[in-house]
């Protein structure tokens, strides 16, 4: 393998989930998908990657706001912080809305919006300067059962509303942002996240819980509530590639904050795992193995090691067939690509066995973080 100026990230990780259900089809189901012919437990990459975006946020000191709440947002701290009349605050929450040439329904946009955090106080503030012709258009427009800007049409500056409201930073930069009533605040993501899936075929199993009512009398039988949910288990492959060359362009060419989003995003997809059910489940487990590649020629993932699930043997269950599978199916890949292009590759494991075709074996993922981040910036690992 030779090296050269690294342009991916690759992170792959076998992750073993006892019964849970992170992340439900709209019947409550856990999501699935059917793969080499035989069904498997799913996690969407919106559900992880919403997850992992919260840890980056904390990681960096950096905050991004998904809302169509913009207006209610802007309204509530001119009020509160400003001591706004409500009707003026609403008014001018409705007018950054129009400025923007989002519409609005009721009082959130009818669109999602993504944007930086700060944004909001900025545009908090863009509306405080503006005091004066907001309360001469609200003014004017007294009477009206809800007085209400035109889209496209605001006292406010369109252009500076747009600016804040298209505005950058590392979240951003890194999961991109794509609004068609503002397409000059696109920004291509430098991610890319796979679906989880187990390694395996798995069926769901239907739970049936009651609840009880303590205050019941003593002669009374039966529970308060009854119902049925639904849970699995497994192995699950999870992957993700990092573009190096386009988070460095949407970062403006920082390296430094380069080294600290690339950094904070795989330690985050090590350790960030979704919410759903963990008041009834507690999964809390951590990956059983990672694997990071860092690569000038182009992603891989190794997702098709698993189309022929993994079966169980001798009562071994699945996640040490998983792990010599992914090292076997890697080792073909590297014949198969021939004299590839990487910087970099390691992994860290639980496991005691040798995995020759993962690159060098790192004690912790710290360590293996360390690894892949020297050889993002250039340095020996």
């Amino acid at each position: 393998m030779t090296a050269s100026a690294p342009r991916h990230l690759d992170i792959h990780i076998l992750h073993t989930l006892p019964y849970s259900n992170l992340n439900r089809d709209d019947l409550g189901s856990p999501k699935s998908l059917l793969f080499g012919g035989t069904p498997r437990t799913r996690v969407s990459s919106q559900c992880w990657k919403r997850a992992v975006r919260l840890e980056v946020e904390s990681g960096v000191g950096e905050a991004a706001v998904r809302t169509r709440r913009l207006p209610v947002e802007v309204a509530r701290a001119l009020a509160d912080r400003h001591d706004w009349p409500v009707e003026l605050a609403e008014f001018a929450g409705r007018h950054v809305a129009a400025a923007a040439g989002l519409g609005v329904d009721k009082d959130d946009l009818t669109v999602l919006v993504f944007l930086p955090a700060r944004a909001v106080d900025e545009l908090v503030e863009l509306c405080v300067r503006h005091r004066g012709d907001l309360d001469a258009a609200l003014i004017a427009l007294r009477g009206r059962a809800r007085p209400q800007a035109k889209k496209g049409e605001s006292v406010l500056p369109a252009a500076q509303v747009k600016e804040l409201i298209g505005g950058r930073n590392s979240i951003t930069a890194l999961f991109g942002r794509m609004l068609a009533e503002l397409p000059e605040s696109k920004v291509d993501g430098a991610v890319q996240l796979a679906h989880a899936f187990t390694t395996h075929a798995t069926e769901p199993e239907i739970d049936f819980f009651t609840a009880v009512d303590d205050l019941n009398p003593v002669e009374a039988t039966g529970g308060g509530h009854l119902n049925t949910a639904e849970f699995s288990s497994g192995v699950f492959y999870r992957y993700a590639s990092l573009n190096l060359a386009d988070l460095t362009s949407n970062l403006g060419g920082d390296r430094a904050e380069v080294s600290a989003v690339t950094e904070a995003f795989v330690t985050a997809f090590l350790s960030a795992l979704p919410n759903a059910k963990k008041t009834s489940t507690a999964p809390f487990t951590v990956p059983d193995l990672a694997y990071v590649a860092v690569r000038g020629d182009r992603p891989v993932s190794l997702a098709a090691a698993f189309e022929d699930a993994v079966s169980t043997r001798d009562g071994a269950g699945f996640a040490k067939a998983s792990r010599r599978r992914l090292d076997d199916y890697n080792a073909k890949i590297g014949l198969l690509l021939g004299d590839v292009e990487i910087a970099f590759h390691g992994h860290a494991t639980l496991d005691d066995g040798p995995f020759h075709a993962l690159g060098s074996r790192q004690r912790s993922f710290p360590e293996l973080v360390a690894g892949a981040l020297s050889a993002v910036n250039g340095l020996p690992a």
